[in-house]
């Protein structure tokens, strides 16, 4: 580490620890440093700190962890005490080998007793040992995340091991599990990992709601069942992260420009997204139903979803915000197709769309068009053509309505009531809602006009 701010440790007992090792024999950006130290973890953080002119505070009383953060190559040093005695004992109470390796902050030379460095070089992920499972019920949940990230694969015994600790996952706190399912789900082979976290029991432990989804078949308009059209999903959304310019044409980079946006959590909004593909259709086993004809229902699983999607952020104590978002996903990914039959569609059923929609109007028309292109059974070809077509008129206005906003009514509420000699209250905000529909379609554009429409509203409200 010469020439880094861990020169600043020269001359005291101090090892670089951990992924930061790994990612770095990997050839792959070390964001994140971990350093154990032998003596006091809070002076050598705040000798990091000068060195990098950022500031220093305490992690974790508990454990005595302390971090630097350099804000000018965004890197954080995360400084803790030596555990066991010596690096080698410490290593031992690592997770996975590849992981338990270290580094002298004043040398080259890689510790390495567990024969991680062999193991980065097969792809293979290997758990210490039994105990360190034991240790962190999170662990196991760990490996499906690496696994995503790397690209590599656990050993049969850790793959035993982890079936075993996998019930366990769920003791964990349960803002550290879902910052793993976010890691695991923004990662390169976040499939990959998924489909090994459900073989391993983890998906069960950590999104039992998900994991219900086996063996709830469909309809003859799927050729899934619900968990693998789910997943089906999920790919077909991050095939569309990178094919938007082909769908949407001309609206590529606006749209693009929505999904980069932060949303919440460490999400982006196209982030997000794709967690919203893996919980849409978790109200379908709640709601299945067979007509007397034998066809296969899911009626209301979109509010049953919404239902359940919420009393999931809630356990994974995500932020209000995200949980909002993914509600509105659930609730709202069926709309677009039920329209696809009503074509042409006036303006009136555009202004109802975006405002039913709102504030998801963007990412559920996106969402809509991964779900369309995951359904591939009877009449398929046909109906995916009609879906996309549908899904570009609409994602023109949807982005121009998020830039903008709604168009407001022509009049103000208090001038109306003036007007029309009413008080505040729910007609008139039944007739101030129609209003701002009129201007969306042009029926009202001007205040004379909304006026007008406003008397006749009170003398023949729409049906």
């Amino acid at each position: 580490m010469t020439g880094s701010p861990l020169d600043a440790l020269a001359g005291t007992d101090a090892w670089v620890v951990g992924g930061a090792i790994r990612d770095d024999l990997l050839g792959r950006l070390v964001g994140d440093v971990d350093v154990v130290v032998a003596g006091d973890p809070e002076e050598a953080a705040r000798a990091v700190g000068s060195a990098v002119r950022g500031p220093v505070f305490q992690l974790s009383e508990a454990f005595g962890a302390w971090r630097a953060i350099d804000r000018t190559e965004g890197c954080t040093y995360d400084i803790s005490v030596l555990k066991g005695g010596g690096i080698e004992q410490d290593l031992a109470r690592r997770d996975f080998t590849v992981n338990a390796m270290a580094r002298p902050v004043n040398g080259d030379a890689v510790i390495d007793p567990h024969g991680g460095r062999a193991d980065l070089e097969a792809g293979v992920l290997r758990v210490l040992s039994e105990a360190a499972y034991a240790d962190d019920p999170l662990r196991p949940l760990r490996l499906a995340r690496f696994a995503a990230e790397l690209g590599f694969a656990p050993d049969p015994e850790t793959e035993r091991l982890t079936v075993a600790a996998a019930p366990r996952v769920a003791e964990a706190a349960p803002e550290r599990v879902f910052a793993e399912l976010r890691r695991l789900l923004v990662a390169p082979g976040t499939l990959d990992a998924i489909r090994l976290a459900d073989r391993l029991g983890l998906l069960d432990a950590v999104l039992p709601e998900v994991s219900a989804l086996h063996d709830v078949e469909q309809s003859p308009y799927h050729h899934l069942d619900v968990y693998g059209h789910t997943l089906e999903v999920l790919e077909r959304q991050i095939e569309l992260e990178s094919r938007l310019d082909e769908v949407f044409g001309e609206l590529a980079a606006r749209l693009s420009g929505v999904l980069g946006e932060p949303l919440g959590d460490d999400l982006t909004h196209g982030q997000a997204l794709r967690l919203g593909a893996l919980l849409h259709d978790v109200g379908k086993p709640a709601t299945r139903g067979v007509r007397p004809d034998g066809r296969v229902t899911f009626i209301g699983h979109d509010s049953e979803g919404q239902r359940m999607v919420a009393a999931l952020c809630r356990r994974l104590r995500t932020s209000e915000r995200l949980s909002r978002f993914l509600q509105g996903l659930t609730r709202m990914h069926l709309v677009l197709g039920f329209l696809v039959h009503e074509r042409p569609l006036s303006r009136r059923d555009v202004y109802r769309y975006l405002k039913g929609t709102s504030p998801v109007e963007v990412e559920v028309t996106l969402l809509s068009c991964a779900d369309r292109l995951a359904t591939r059974g009877r009449n398929a070809e046909r109906a995916i053509a009609a879906h996309l077509e549908l899904a570009c008129e609409l994602m023109g206005a949807a982005l121009d309505w998020r830039e903008r906003g709604a168009v407001a009514s022509p009049v103000r509420g208090d001038d109306l009531a003036r007007e029309l000699g009413i008080q505040p209250g729910p007609e008139l905000g039944r007739i101030l809602e129609r209003l701002e529909e009129a201007a969306f379609t042009g029926e009202a554009p001007g205040r004379e006009e909304a006026v007008r429409l406003a008397r006749s509203l009170r003398e023949n409200p729409d049906p």
